[in-house]
């Protein structure tokens, strides 16, 4: 029993552990980008509507690969983008036509889930990257939880304090069985 209760002790303090170090991992990783988080060179995103559903749920992460060549995607391409109308927003939709004119390449995008093709043409530049095929469902709460004060309080701070004092816990029981020993010895 002693045994099997030592195991479960080790595997919670390693959850903890691998959680603590995720959630510092993106935390640091989207400050150094200066925007979301990166993994193996793919950019970590959230979707927020569900506008490409059943494609990708709305809640879920996806990864996206930064390109440089940005004039010489297909149509069926699914691409992320800043929104034309507002350069902070960023849109993942599927490039349905591809339009070149006086040698700019610009992009008709489409929702899957939506009726009718976006208003305005994508220009290439606006592009920073193809979707991967990567998705999490349902992992966009998490993150979106996570960033919140909540989420920072109870993924990062109150674990922190657990694996802190199960470690003081552990090193004052291993000092009083020094003791023991000691006293009887």
């Amino acid at each position: 029993m002693i045994k099997a209760r030592k195991w479960i002790s080790r595997i919670i303090t390693y959850f903890f552990m691998v959680i603590l170090m995720l959630m510092l991992f993106f935390v640091i990783s989207s400050k150094i980008s200066g925007g979301p988080p990166q993994v193996f060179g793919y950019q970590i995103m959230k979707v927020l509507s569900g506008s490409m559903e059943p494609t990708i749920d709305t809640g879920s992460i996806i990864a996206i690969k930064p390109i440089e060549e940005k004039n010489h995607l297909k149509a069926g391409t699914v691409i992320t983008y800043h929104s034309v109308d507002n350069p902070d927003v960023l849109i993942t939709h599927r490039i349905v036509d591809v339009q070149k004119s006086n040698g700019m390449v610009s992009y008709i995008t489409k929702g899957d889930n939506n009726d009718s093709k976006d208003a305005a043409a994508v220009p290439a530049q606006n592009i920073i990257g193809v979707y991967s095929g990567f998705t999490i469902p349902w992992m966009g709460y998490f993150f979106t939880f996570v960033q919140s004060k909540a989420g920072v309080v109870t993924l990062i701070i109150i674990p922190g304090i657990i694996l802190i004092l199960s470690q003081l816990f552990s090193i004052f029981r291993s000092i009083s069985k020094l003791d023991e020993n000691k006293e009887t010895g």
